[in-house]
C-alpha cells in the first residue's frame, strides 16, 4: 500500500498525524514541567535518527546530507526543546511549518509504501518536529515573542545561504570526479532547493540560482506577522499612544 498524494492513506496519515500531537497534549498538559520537557525532549531526536537511516540506507551520503530545511529543523529541535530557548523555539515556529508542509505536500515521497522504514523514518519524524514545536507552545513552556523576527528571518537566510554554497561545492567536485548517482548521471544536490526552485514559478521571477529564497520572504514575512499579530497589533497601539 502506497502513501500516495490526498489519496484516503495520505489525508488518514495527516489525520493520524494531527491525533498524535493532541493526544500528547492531553497526556503532558497535567504532568510536572520536567516530565513535559523530558517526554518532548526524548521525541525530539526523532529527526536525528531519521538523518543517521538516511545516511548509511541509500549508500549515497552526498544526496542525504542534513542540509534540508526539515533536516536543520530536526538538529535544532533537541537544543530548543532541553534550553527553552525562545530564540530557538521561535525560530522553529518557521521552520516546523516546513515539517509540516512536507507532509502535506509530499508528491517525491508519494510512491512509498506505508509499512516500511522508509516512510516511518519520513513521517514519524516530520510529524514530531511539527508537533513538539507545537507543543513547546502548547504547554506554555516557551511564549511566542514578535521580537524574534529578526533572528528567526536572520538565521534562515544564513542557513539557506549555507545551504546554496554546499550545493555548489558538491556539484562541482561531483563534475569534476565525476561522482555518478544510481541512475548513471553525475550526482547533482539541490539542498534547501537553491539550485532550483521547488515552485518552477520562481523561476520565471528569478532567472539564478540562490536568488529563489527572496522570492518567498514575502511569505514568509506574511506566515511571520500572522503568528505574532497580537503582539504585533499591541506594539502598534502603544506607538499610536
Amino acid at each position: 500500500m502506497t502513501w500516495g498524494t490526498f489519496g484516503a492513506v495520505h489525508i488518514l496519515s495527516l489525520l493520524a498525524s494531527a491525533a498524535i500531537i493532541a493526544i500528547l497534549y492531553a497526556q503532558l498538559k497535567n504532568k510536572p514541567q520536567k516530565t513535559q520537557i523530558a517526554v518532548l525532549g526524548v521525541l525530539s531526536f526523532a529527526g536525528i535518527a531519521a538523518i543517521i537511516f538516511n545516511l548509511f540506507a541509500w549508500n549515497s551520503p552526498l544526496e542525504y546530507l542534513p542540509l534540508h530545511l526539515c533536516s536543520l529543523a530536526a538538529m535544532v529541535l533537541p537544543f530548543a526543546v532541553f534550553t527553552r530557548s525562545r530564540t530557538l523555539n521561535n525560530l522553529l515556529l518557521l521552520w516546523g511549518l516546513g515539517a509540516l508542509m512536507a507532509l502535506v505536500i509530499n508528491h517525491a515521497q508519494a510512491h512509498f509504501e506505508v509499512f516500511s522504514w522508509t516512510f516511518f523514518f519520513y513521517y514519524i519524524p516530520h510529524t514530531l518536529e511539527f508537533g513538539v514545536v507545537v507543543l513547546m507552545f502548547l504547554l506554555r513552556l516557551v511564549r511566542a515573542d514578535a521580537r524574534c523576527i529578526p533572528s528567526t528571518v536572520g538565521i534562515t537566510a544564513a542557513a539557506y545561504t549555507l545551504a546554496h554554497l554546499c550545493n555548489v561545492w558538491i556539484n562541482g567536485y561531483c563534475e569534476a570526479h565525476n561522482i555518478l548517482d544510481s541512475a548513471g548521471e553525475v550526482l547533482q544536490v539541490n539542498y534547501m532547493f537553491s539550485i532550483v526552485p521547488e515552485n518552477p514559478a520562481l523561476q520565471l521571477i528569478f532567472t539564478r540560482p540562490y536568488w529563489y529564497m527572496f522570492g518567498i520572504l514575502p511569505v514568509i514575512l506574511l506566515y511571520l506577522c500572522l503568528v505574532y499579530n497580537r503582539q504585533l497589533r499591541r506594539r502598534l497601539k502603544n506607538r499610536r499612544k
